[in-house]
């Protein structure tokens, strides 16, 4: 079976929540690590390949050129249709890699029209008119607005596109949407009459993201969170894309010592190291401390540690002390120390026998992925919506990590974690 859908996803937190999504319909999905160096094997089953680039806030033509590469190794692999995986609530840097990335997807495959749709209702992100809302807050008034790297203080997704792109941005409205594919449909060939080629739509509920999938799944390209990709695997089977005897493959979780690294500054996550912390022993990384002494002592205070013992070591910390960290070192600076920190204990968890990571945070998850060395991961069960347990070979040895995005999971998400990967 060949590559029916082709994914970049811009961070790999991003891409194992699409990867989540997708796996839900029981068909083979793949998680890459960066651009593979080598081809895929014409023999592999997997239906749906992912790619995690390390790209949300890297410069545009940075990420404009990772993006292009992910294209050309998933069409070189046989995909005919693409997914370009963004975060829920359109996390993007001043200058913007939304949207030139889009632009430059469209370009090479000769597509006249897409359509951005972040909503994501199972974790409260919803389109309305436009205007992206957390829960009930819009964009601009929920944590978001003082999220370190990406600040989000705008919730007009047509604003915040705008800039972003050559061609003429549109809104297909819920009233729109909440009439059913054929009427989106009609909408979308109204505005490419009118030569709009971006278009934001709305969404509230998973009835809406069917509905959306149904109207746009012969498009070559799309565009959104994951919430929406996972609605296409039913209709990729019922247009004859895909068997519906395909299935993925069982995977075995490892054995071994456990271990939680955080790097989000997020509300959740702030909630969910404090509820750990009084679970587990606990260490806190100061950006400031590791800037001028290193990850020493930090790295002593693991060693010290029961592998099989719950264990958290985390950067998480109030906006107003990242902010004083910021300023300290700068904006890249205090990010870089933290990320190489987290790094560097993973490297010293993965030597003293610890096999089970969750990784909190987007730029953390990147970080401690590549500094194991994964290339590839095999998807596992959820453990919240869009957090799945992923699975790797490291050297022999089977390695599980669950990679969370900031504001994804529950207060007692780290707990419920472990525990659902003993119940495999």
């Amino acid at each position: 079976m060949g590559i029916v859908l082709g994914c970049i996803a811009d961070d790999f937190t991003g891409a194992t929540d699409l990867a989540a999504l997708l796996a839900r319909s029981g068909l083979p999905v793949s998680l890459r690590i960066g651009v593979p160096s080598e081809e895929r094997n014409n023999s592999d089953p997997t239906t749906f390949e992912v790619i995690a680039l390390k790209s949300r806030t890297a410069p545009v033509r940075e990420a404009v050129e990772q993006a292009r590469q992910a294209f050309s190794w998933l069409k070189e692999a046989g995909a005919t249709r693409f997914f370009w995986k963004y975060c829920s609530t359109f996390d993007s840097t001043a200058d913007g890699n939304i949207g030139p990335v889009a632009e430059m997807l469209m370009s090479e495959i000769g597509a006249e029209q897409t359509i951005y749709c972040p909503a994501f209702p199972e974790n409260g992100r919803s389109v309305f008119m436009g205007h992206l809302f957390v829960g009930e807050q819009l964009l601009s008034e929920s944590p978001m607005k003082d999220h370190p790297l990406t600040p989000m203080r705008d919730p007009s997704l047509l604003r915040l596109l705008e800039p972003q792109v050559q061609g003429k941005v549109a809104l297909a409205s819920r009233p729109v949407v909440s009439k059913g594919p054929e009427a989106l449909k009609a909408r979308l060939r109204s505005l490419a009459e009118g030569d709009v080629r971006h278009v934001i739509v709305d969404a509230v509920d998973n009835d809406d993201l069917r509905s959306i999938a149904a109207a746009t799944a012969d498009m070559p390209l799309l565009t959104g969170g994951s919430a929406v990709a996972g609605q296409l695997p039913r209709f990729y089977i019922e247009q004859g894309f895909i068997s519906s005897l395909a299935t993925a493959p069982a995977v075995t979780a490892p054995r071994g010592g456990q271990l939680v690294l955080s790097g989000s500054c997020s509300a959740m996550t702030r909630r969910q190291v404090a509820y750990y912390a009084q679970r587990s022993a606990s260490f806190r990384l100061d950006p400031i401390a590791l800037a001028s002494e290193g990850v020493g002592a930090a790295r002593t205070w693991l060693q010290r540690q029961s592998p099989d013992a719950p264990k958290l070591i985390f950067a998480t910390a109030e906006p107003a002390e990242v902010r004083q960290a910021q300023e300290k070192l700068g904006l890249e600076r205090a990010s870089q120390v933290v990320e190489q920190a987290l790094a560097e204990l993973a490297r010293e968890a993965l030597r003293l026998g610890i096999r089970r990571f969750v990784a909190a945070g987007g730029e953390t998850s990147g970080a401690i992925t590549q500094a194991l060395g994964i290339m590839r991961l095999v998807i596992g069960p959820e453990i919240a919506p869009g957090v799945p347990w992923t699975f790797a070979d490291i050297e022999g040895e089977r390695v599980a990590l669950a990679l969370k995005s900031g504001n994804f999971g529950k207060e007692s998400f780290f707990e419920e974690a472990f525990e659902r990967l003993e119940a495999e």
